[in-house]
């Protein structure tokens, strides 16, 4: 039997477009996007919309608290892009991320937004990380 890597952590990001900025919000998730699919750690990025309630749901699967660390320090500048068209209207974690980054939690200007944290209960994946090797 395999083990299961419990130290994924999962982030689910409800976001409220501004009036206006539907457009611009498109573009800056593309291009955010495109570069976590090039260069960020992250193992899935999926972002999903609906017009008709001006939401977006962006859903990101971290290995761990170090990939989290990672995407921030490389994707401030399309964060930041993204956030001009949107507020964090709920932030949801599931797993359990290091304290540092849960005190990090803030939007790129240092506001707050509300989050909650559920702790893993049990699971597994099928996902394969190059390079990490998985006990028999």
């Amino acid at each position: 039997m395999k083990t299961t890597n419990t130290s994924t952590i999962l982030f689910r990001n409800t976001m409220r477009i501004t009036d206006g900025h539907l457009d611009g919000f498109r573009r800056a998730i593309a291009q955010a996007v495109a570069f976590a699919q090039e260069h960020g750690p992250q193992l899935m990025v999926d972002v999903f919309i609906d017009e008709e309630r001006m939401l977006a749901h962006s859903f990101q699967l971290y290995g761990d608290s170090d990939a989290i660390r990672a995407h921030w320090r490389l994707s401030d500048p399309y964060i930041r892009e993204v956030m001009e068209h949107c507020t964090v209207q709920h932030f949801e974690i599931f797993g359990a991320p290091d304290r540092d980054i849960v005190a990090a939690l803030k939007t790129p200007d240092g506001a707050s937004f509300p989050f909650a944290i559920s702790p893993r209960l049990a699971g597994f994946n099928r996902l394969e990380t190059p390079g990490r090797s998985e006990s028999p």
